[in-house]
């Protein structure tokens, strides 16, 4: 396995092509509006060398029977699905952003259980190739980027209807040795911290959306492959001088890019899907219902973070034994672990697929996360109603490091006199950055639309709920349709 140190040295040997605010990054690794998401990954590494952390971080593969971190592991037992979760709430405690890991684990297990399926209906060859590939990203221990989603144009029209066909990746030429792919991926979550990328389709096929139909794996920094950085709330604070206290998270974040695939070929060996439209809406179901449990971790552990600096701000402004404050920070509490649930019931509710590896209970999963829509924006508010006007009144860092102003602002910010004042404006500052600053893009907006938007998880759950059983349970206890 890589330390951390070693992944980082890693990175910078990509020849990645990234634009940000219109200039190409000649070395993200150390551009600072990107580094902290970096360190997020890179939490991922060192916490899986720490004996302490060990049982989490990480598994023996099933594959080759080595000791791997747990981000490239395939889910043996519905315990292996328990720790994934736990994993994610301990790596949200510790970074406080989007660690951005998630999304390639939860590809690499739904391709794994599809292509072993469509091979045996089609006589493919895809689930071989993958089971390759992925021995070598656990033995290297390398990240791996999920991409799933589509700019999509008019979604009132198929891909193949599309005015632009290029609104949907798509395969433009089937050659003997591969594929050629044009197209892009949008919000693409730590793609700029990921050696590589495994791409699937975005939504279910038809038999004439045949080109659309296609997985596959690449390097990041594939000839063709560029990606355009992702603009966040307060995102440039990280370029201003000294930058520390107006950041509220200086060492950690995440990013989300748009992701360009600009005629980029595929070789035979890396590609899980070449036409099989049947099998699209499989790959993409399973890929969700995956990420959906994984909402239920790793926003957890973030939530434990808000509402730990959510209750020192009550310290700080000399209210902590109010009952209306106490009251909002159980109810924030209570909020947090009925997510956290949510994530452990999917899990222990999971069953063996046919390729081996372990699959979360769909409904609970889409229940998870339809709860994730809604949990984190009311944890939220109360954070910003504890925490008060001056979270986004306050003068900024310069002001503070000022010499002439700095004896005002710490007179008149001062709450609890035990407590000085730099002190309150950094835990204001953190609440800031999860709510409404850089962090909020994972712990907020993300929470709504990412794997699925709400109604995504509604219509599932609708599928799944077996309405028809209940009716019949309601029959039975109400004594109708009973022969006399």
């Amino acid at each position: 396995m890589k330390t951390r140190e070693e992944y980082i040295e890693s990175l910078k040997k990509l020849n990645l092509e990234v634009y940000l605010m219109g200039e190409k990054v000649e070395c993200p690794t150390e551009h600072p509006i990107i580094k902290p998401s970096m360190n997020s990954v890179a939490m991922t590494y060192e916490l899986a060398a720490k004996p302490e952390y060990e049982e989490l971080m990480t598994a023996t593969s099933s594959l080759t029977g080595e000791k791997i971190n747990r981000f490239t592991h395939l889910h043996q037992s519905t315990e292996d699905l328990v720790k994934k979760v736990k994993m994610q709430r301990l790596l949200g405690q510790k970074t406080a952003s989007c660690f951005q890991r998630c999304v390639g684990l939860d590809a690499a297990n739904a391709v794994f259980s599809t292509t072993y399926e469509c091979d045996e209906a089609h006589g493919t060859n895809y689930h071989e190739n993958f089971k390759k590939y992925w021995e070598r990203i656990q033995r290297e221990d390398l990240v791996v980027d999920g991409a799933m989603t589509d700019p999509k144009g008019d979604r009132s029209l198929s891909p193949s209807q599309q005015k632009d066909p290029d609104m949907y990746l798509r395969v433009v030429e089937r050659r003997e040795d591969g594929i050629v792919v044009r197209g892009s991926k949008a919000h693409q979550t730590g793609i700029v911290n990921s050696h590589e990328v495994i791409v699937m389709p975005t939504i279910a096929m038809r038999p004439e959306d045949k080109d659309y139909a296609v997985a596959f794996a690449l390097p990041a920094d594939a000839e063709g492959i560029f990606m355009i950085y992702g603009r966040q709330s307060c995102d440039t604070r990280k370029l201003e001088p000294n930058a520390d206290i107006d950041v509220g998270n200086k060492n950690f974040g995440g990013h989300e890019a748009l992701m360009i695939f600009e005629d980029v070929f595929v070789p035979n060996d890396r590609i899980f899907m070449n036409g099989e439209t049947d099998f699209a809406g499989m790959m993409v179901e399973r890929f969700a219902s995956y990420h959906r449990q994984s909402y239920g971790g790793c926003k957890v552990g973030v939530g434990d973070v808000l509402i730990g600096a959510t209750a020192l701000a009550a310290d700080y402004n000399g209210v902590p034994k109010a009952s209306h404050i106490k009251d909002k920070i159980i109810e924030m509490n209570h909020l947090n672990e009925t997510l956290y649930s949510c994530g452990i019931a999917c899990s222990c509710e999971g069953c063996e697929m046919k390729a081996g590896n372990y699959y979360v209970d769909t409904l609970l999963a889409n229940v998870c996360k339809q709860n994730i829509t809604r949990m984190p924006y009311e944890i939220t508010r109360l954070a910003e109603d504890i925490a008060g006007g001056l979270m986004v009144t306050m003068p900024s860092q310069q002001d503070y490091d000022n010499e002439k102003l700095r004896p005002y602002i710490d007179k008149y910010l001062q709450g609890n006199a035990d407590v000085p004042t730099e002190d309150r404006m950094r835990i204001l500052r953190l609440i800031e950055n999860i709510t409404l600053g850089t962090a909020a893009v994972g712990y907020r907006t993300e929470s709504m639309h990412g794997a699925g938007s709400p109604q995504a998880q509604r219509i599932m759950i609708g599928r799944q709920a077996n309405v028809e059983q209940k009716k019949e349970l309601a029959k039975d206890i109400a004594g109708i349709n009973k022969k006399k």
